[in-house]
């Protein structure tokens, strides 16, 4: 398929470099996680490849952050330099898809941007949410996509537990120890838990999170709710900064990338 590429450059050696912003959903089950290893299937490693290869040009793929092993996206966000310039957009989104579409990934959107855009340093939030089955059947449809936990979980001391989190912390309590971030100090903007029937909804918004950040304070909530804990040990945890109290993070299959806003 034509996707009517504009190669100039090949004439101009003045010729700019052109950027796009691509907005990814992925199931992120069969892979070892967002970023590029040395061994492993990668999001970011597959779209690359496959982009590419339709360019007929090597791209590097620069994502808004990474995902764990088992995380999904329904919009992370990725920009990419080309020589090229990609004439219809559309034509791409389906030449693409058709590539990634059996890996369970989507190219959702493609836009234009100019060169200061910077998929990660240009990010203002970034939006999380876990997803919990509390029931006694664990899912089938869903499967994979949720923490089944069969005991009736307190949703009003799970969002007591919420509002300890929010604001400026040290979050060394909920920080993996392979993190390389070069501060613990974050700040969560905002945390909204419901519940529709038996699915637990927690989303949260932060400009940035450590690594296992999320999942580790799913972790802690759950023995709150689950009255393991009460609101006292809950806050000493926190305020301990230290990761061996901390209770074990969520499972990866529950997290959601949810969007990243700029």
């Amino acid at each position: 398929m034509s996707l009517c590429l504009d190669r100039r450059y090949k004439k101009d050696p003045n010729y700019k470099m052109n950027r796009y912003q691509i907005l990814i959903e992925y199931v992120g089950t069969s892979f070892i996680g967002w970023q590029i290893q040395p061994k492993g299937k990668s999001v970011q490693k597959i779209i690359q490849l496959k982009i590419s290869k339709l360019l007929k040009e090597k791209i590097k793929l620069v994502g808004s952050g990474r995902t764990d092993a088992g995380v999904h996206a329904i919009e992370q966000s990725a920009h990419f330099d080309t020589k090229s310039k990609i004439e219809n957009l559309n034509k791409f989104l389906k030449s693409i898809n058709f590539f990634l579409n059996p890996a369970l990934v989507s190219i959702r959107k493609i836009r234009k941007k100019n060169l200061a855009f910077h998929a990660r340093f240009s990010a203002k939030e970034r939006i999380y949410k876990y997803i919990i089955f509390n029931r006694i059947s664990s899912p089938s449809i869903e499967k994979d996509r949720g923490w089944h936990i069969s005991k009736k979980l307190d949703l009003k001391l799970m969002k007591k537990g919420s509002k300890k989190l929010l604001g400026k912390h040290d979050f060394s309590t909920f920080r993996a120890s392979s993190c390389n971030a070069k501060s613990p100090i974050r700040t969560i903007k905002f945390i909204k838990i419901k519940k529709i029937k038996d699915k637990i909804e927690i989303k949260f918004t932060s400009q940035s999170f450590l690594q296992q950040q999320v999942r580790s304070m799913v972790g802690c909530l759950k023995y709150l709710a689950e009255k393991k804990w009460n609101l006292k040990k809950f806050e000493k945890v926190l305020k301990s900064k230290r990761r061996n109290l901390c209770a074990p993070p969520a499972p990866p299959h529950g997290l959601f990338l949810e969007k990243i806003i700029y």
